[in-house]
């Protein structure tokens, strides 16, 4: 891979906020500042595109012509957008790749968000040279999930959309629920442990890292769960997906 680039802008789609910076590839951290401009509301594809070219601006001289990928609240196959999570329902099937490659002049590689945040722990981070079965949870507007198996990333998983008394469970887990629902950090800990508990009865993780903005205050409600398997932050945070997003240009 001695062609491969060194450099690559990741842009991070989320419900509430969209983030991007350049990643550099070799070692998996952020050249740039991280800047941030809040997802326009109602997260129509024209207002998405519009925002995702004055985030490439904001980060200056330095990301022109660079790569890009892209992460997104969505089950993605082929670049094409399936699903719409906390987005508007314009996305499901969008060809992402085509759209954001036209409006951003330049090729695009498009993932799911919690996928990129996974990939970003299994090459530079937490799950970095982890065996067996590895379930990255995040932890935001909604519950994103990754799988990964022995190195390799399972792509669309989708936890956060497990039923509790008849809707997504995220709607009662995610960081979000707990803002909204005002209840305490330990309250709060009480929902993530039925959930870490579902999931484990499911699946039988060897390893669970969980990101997403609230990995930012770990001491706050992790020690309140329990789990079989080892339960650890993720190690690039709240950056994990802009890092995984760019990191999708090596492959």
């Amino acid at each position: 891979m001695t062609n491969a680039p060194q450099r690559a802008i990741g842009i991070d789609i989320g419900g509430t906020g969209m983030k991007a910076g350049i990643v550099d590839l070799l070692e998996g951290t952020l050249l740039s500042e991280r800047v941030r401009i809040p997802t326009p509301k109602g997260a129509t594809p024209p207002d998405v595109l519009s925002t995702a070219k004055q985030l490439v601006g904001l980060l200056g001289p330095d990301a022109e012509d660079l790569p890009i990928g892209v992460c997104f609240p969505a089950v993605v196959k082929n670049g094409v957008t399936l699903s719409a999570a906390n987005i508007s329902d314009e996305w499901i099937g969008l060809d992402a790749d085509g759209r954001f490659g036209e409006a951003l002049g330049r090729d695009i590689r498009f993932v799911n968000d919690a996928d990129a945040a996974g990939l970003a722990e299994l090459k530079f981070g937490a799950a970095r040279d982890q065996p067996g079965f590895t379930i990255m949870t995040t932890l935001g507007t909604g519950i994103g999930s990754a799988f990964l198996f022995d190195g390799k990333l399972v792509p669309n998983s989708e936890l956060g959309h497990l039923e509790h008394k008849g809707e997504s469970i995220e709607r009662w887990a995610s960081a979000v629920a707990r803002e909204r629902d005002d209840i305490s950090w330990s309250k709060w800990a009480k929902r993530l442990q039925h959930f870490y508990d579902r999931v484990e009865a499911l699946f039988s993780p060897d390893l669970i890292v969980v990101g997403g903005g609230v990995s930012k205050n770990p001491e706050k409600f992790l020690p309140m769960i329990e789990t079989r398997a080892p339960i650890v932050t993720a190690v690039h945070r709240n950056n994990a997906g802009i890092i995984g997003a760019a990191s999708l240009i090596l492959s």
